[in-house]
């Protein structure tokens, strides 16, 4: 799946501007503003997307889930004794 590595590719532009931002790179200097490292990761995120609708006829869904499953593990809700909701300790 070449569009997954694609992401990949996309992550490491943004960053390069965000090393641009800020100056990390002595060679190049401040050589990106704000906008470049906005725009570089709105790539990213049209990528990944591209990405899960070539696997899945519902992309829009799957990304909605996932995003309220970390919504509400964010505000600590719903997890079990173990210390997650699932039971099982994960690393996300």
């Amino acid at each position: 799946m070449l569009r997954v590595l694609k992401i990949g590719e996309e992550f490491g532009e943004a960053a390069e501007a965000m090393t641009g931002v800020l100056g990390a790179n002595p060679r190049k200097g401040n050589s990106h503003d704000w906008q470049d490292v906005e725009k570089e990761l709105s790539d990213v995120i049209v990528t990944a997307m591209v990405a899960l609708a070539t696997i899945t006829t519902d992309a829009a869904k799957v990304l909605d889930e996932r995003v309220e499953h970390l919504i509400v593990r964010s505000r600590g809700e719903g997890l079990s004794e173990a210390g997650t909701s699932d039971g099982v300790h994960s690393s996300e």
